[in-house]
């Protein structure tokens, strides 16, 4: 019969030992590092050994990470691979610095050009924006009185390239035809553009 308490974590609890020293070297992408173990049980160690760390086992709120340099306090274990850290702490169980620096992967920017397709807002989509649904826009001159298969200055401005393809000597040499054909594949592509917006 068991004994009061659990045998097994008291077993792991005497496996683990202290060990404070400094951060090695930690990747921040990667998420692990190692530290250098200058002190463990409070026996000073010459030369220091290396412990493994991974960020999973930081104490400390948000992004998780350590500084090359910083103090550390850590409890660890032995495995096959060598010696790896199951607690790291700052000094007297403080929570770890962690580095000022965060991978770019972290740094999750929006591009310049997103913006809201209801309003136009800048910061923001159209599913978290606070205004209600707002009149559809033309893509080309943003009137709210067409859409732009039908825009007029889009049409004009399409006319205008016209006519400097026909003034234009290259366009001299080519056959009606192919300019026909040109005119009809750019109106089935605007016809795509506004079934796809739509």
């Amino acid at each position: 019969m068991a004994e009061a308490g659990c045998p097994q974590s008291q077993e792991q609890d005497a496996a683990l030992s202290r060990g404070s020293g400094r951060c090695k070297w930690f990747n921040m992408r990667l998420g692990f590092g190692f530290l250098s173990m200058s002190s463990r049980d409070g026996a000073a160690l010459e030369p220091p050994l290396d412990v493994f760390v991974h960020q999973s086992k930081l104490h400390m709120e948000g992004f998780r990470s350590l500084r090359e340099g910083e103090a550390v306090e850590f409890t660890f274990k032995k495995s096959s691979k060598g010696l790896d850290s199951v607690r790291v702490t700052g000094p007297n169980g403080a929570p770890c610095l962690g580095s000022e620096r965060r991978p770019k992967s972290a740094q999750k920017r929006r591009s310049k050009g997103d913006r809201c397709y209801n309003c136009e807002g800048p910061g923001h989509h159209a599913k978290e924006c606070q205004l209600p649904p707002q009149p559809k826009k033309c893509h080309f001159c943003q009137s709210v009185s067409h859409m732009v298969a039908s825009c007029p200055l889009k049409a004009q401005q399409q006319q205008q390239r016209q006519q400097q393809q026909l003034l234009s000597p290259i366009s001299q040499g080519t056959p009606t035809s192919q300019r026909d054909q040109e005119e009809e594949e750019e109106e089935e592509q605007s016809q795509a553009t506004l079934r796809v917006n739509h």
